[in-house]
């Protein structure tokens, strides 16, 4: 459990390399592990919304309630993941696992030339209502003014990389890119270190890269890393959270990531596991 709330965007600078897979085997261990969590659909396509279950109704979405924050409401207009239907309660209360429904609209506020005060936004919106422990922002893949945005709203940036050249060298500028955004807008922003994801243990080019990213980024390459899962696209086409999929790949899986969520979380704690 967490004291206060946690705001963690999940990005990346190229698209493809499983960033929304990673955001929903985070909340799917959050779920399991009864820490109460809203999930932001940052990203105009809103795949993490149809992954998490989510039938959207007459709530406003996440670009909605941008336009207006200061008026949002964001308790009012979040939708319950079905997700929680398969998650018994824990002894404090039922499972607790929102989210704030993505829409295409929200890609009005994807460009270059946001003002610092767009910047703020997500923040207004997040300020609103929900008592939650974890919030994780799917952000979409580029560093225009959504994934801007998320990271002013935000303690800590996950970033997720496949372990390929183009990926590998677009991690770096990502980097590179937050220590600059934290100098100009958010001093208290920190990075949560870089999920290797879709790992294939019998490629020489992905040992040689992860090598190569455990050169580059140090104790900032989270673990575990997380293997290529062949039925992923089952999983995330059905609604449902890894956790309660059935087969030992899965089973294996969902480990990870509850391995995964405790590093990204102990980010800044000390507490960070050592295992690989």
């Amino acid at each position: 459990m967490v004291s206060q709330v946690q705001v963690v965007s999940i990005s990346s600078l190229k698209g493809g390399v499983g960033k929304t897979s990673v955001t929903t085997g985070l909340a799917s261990a959050a779920l399991a592990a009864g820490i109460s969590t809203l999930v932001v659909d940052l990203d105009p396509h809103a795949d993490a919304t149809t992954a998490l279950g989510v039938q959207p109704g007459d709530q406003l979405d996440i670009g909605r309630m941008l336009k207006s924050p200061r008026r949002a409401n964001l308790a009012e207009n979040v939708v319950r993941s079905s997700w929680t239907a398969r998650t018994q309660a824990n002894g404090s209360g039922p499972a607790v696992l929102d989210v704030a429904v993505g829409s295409a609209y929200t890609g009005i506020y994807d460009r270059p030339d946001l003002r610092r005060r767009d910047l703020r936004r997500l923040s207004s919106v997040l300020a609103t209502g929900g008592d939650y422990q974890l919030v994780l922002v799917d952000c979409p893949p580029s560093l225009n003014g959504l994934t801007r945005m998320a990271w002013t709203a935000s303690d800590k940036v996950a970033l997720v990389a496949e372990p390929g050249l183009f990926s590998v060298a677009g991690t770096e500028r990502t980097m590179r890119a937050i220590q600059l955004f934290r100098q100009e807008f958010a001093p208290n922003l920190s990075p949560a270190g870089i999920v290797a994801n879709r790992v294939r243990s019998g490629s020489s080019e992905h040992t040689y890269r992860l090598a190569e990213m455990e050169s580059m980024f140090g104790d900032l390459l989270l673990s575990p890393r997380i293997p290529e899962q062949a039925n992923w696209q089952q999983i995330q086409g059905a609604a449902h959270p890894v956790h309660h999929w059935p087969g030992d790949s899965a089973k294996s899986a969902a480990a990870l990531f509850d391995d995964l969520l405790a590093n990204v979380m102990a980010v800044g704690s000390g507490l960070r596991s050592r295992a690989r």
